[in-house]
């Protein structure tokens, strides 16, 4: 009788929840992809251990102690008792790609196609944003504008009040009529 093994969905939310930002990247801890793929972070670290040279350091990289106190005070991970006393890998959508040539199982085949799709949906929210920012910058510059606009309008009626207190000279008659003199 042949074994059937069962794929368990991930919604793209939680996967997505599970991308971190760590040097300018965005990451994903051995620790969640390990959980994904249904196997131990020992054995996901061994197989990459293995096959090393596919994992240049744009596609992977180990942890520093100060970005291992960062992913555990932003509540990536609970606690440093989590890790089990090693030092994290951190995946980037390019390593995360080539893990499915190490690990072989369908299961795993099956997370890359999801953790794909969630890195192409986060990659769309974030080009959504920014056209955001960028009309709101715009907004925010015609706002400063229009401010300073205000109070040079202010500056010339104060101008003009400092000018209308002042007593003027009488003024010659314009006109056709000469002055009547008395």
């Amino acid at each position: 009788m042949e074994k059937k093994e069962t794929i368990i969905v991930i919604p793209q939310e939680q996967i997505m929840h599970k991308i971190v930002l760590l040097r300018e990247e965005k990451v994903m801890l051995d620790v969640h992809l390990a959980e994904m793929y249904g196997v131990e972070t020992r054995a996901l670290k061994q197989a990459v251990r293995r096959n090393i040279d596919l994992f240049p350091d744009d596609f992977m990289f180990e942890l520093t102690l100060d970005e291992i106190e960062v992913v555990v005070s932003q509540n990536v991970i609970p606690s440093k008792q989590h890790l089990g006393g090693s030092v994290p890998f951190a995946f980037t959508e390019t390593g995360v790609a080539m893990l499915s040539s190490v690990l072989k199982s369908k299961r795993a085949k099956e997370m890359n196609i999801a953790i794909m799709r969630a890195f192409i949906a986060l990659r769309k929210m974030l080009l959504n944003n920014t056209e955001l920012r960028l009309e709101i910058a715009y907004i925010k510059k015609k706002v400063d504008n229009h401010d300073k606009n205000i109070e040079l309008v202010f500056q010339y009626l104060d101008e003009l009040l400092e000018h209308k207190e002042k007593p003027h000279p009488p003024r010659k008659r314009i006109g056709y009529k000469p002055d009547q003199e008395e």
